[in-house]
């Protein structure tokens, strides 16, 4: 009985561990997110292009259509809205991205 518990807990302080060190060696190689993705590094350019807006709008630059556009812009405007604590300067760049690809789409 003992034997088996020690057992357990050792599997478990194994997997906790193990877990938290491959956490640890994924943000020491590029810093990934909570997803798995990276944060893209690089600001903004100084006009919009179409590389730019797809990147705002997490969308792929083929096979867009309105209602994809349409959708990516809803849900990330509403988590960056100003008026629910937002920025008003990255809420300005999503809506400048969707006016780009509507009008470019």
């Amino acid at each position: 009985m003992a034997t088996a518990l020690a057992v357990g807990v050792g599997v478990a302080g194994l997997a906790f561990f193990g877990r938290a060190g491959l956490v640890a060696l994924r943000r020491y190689r590029g810093g990934t997110a909570a997803l798995g993705k990276a944060f893209y590094k690089g600001g903004f350019e100084k006009s919009m292009n179409k590389r730019e807006a797809a990147l705002i709008l997490e969308v792929s630059e083929r096979g867009l259509t309105k209602d994809i556009i349409r959708k990516k812009h809803r849900a990330l405007i509403m988590l960056n809205h100003p008026d629910r604590g937002g920025s008003p300067y990255l809420a300005t760049k999503i809506n400048e991205a969707k006016g780009f690809l509507d009008k470019n789409t």
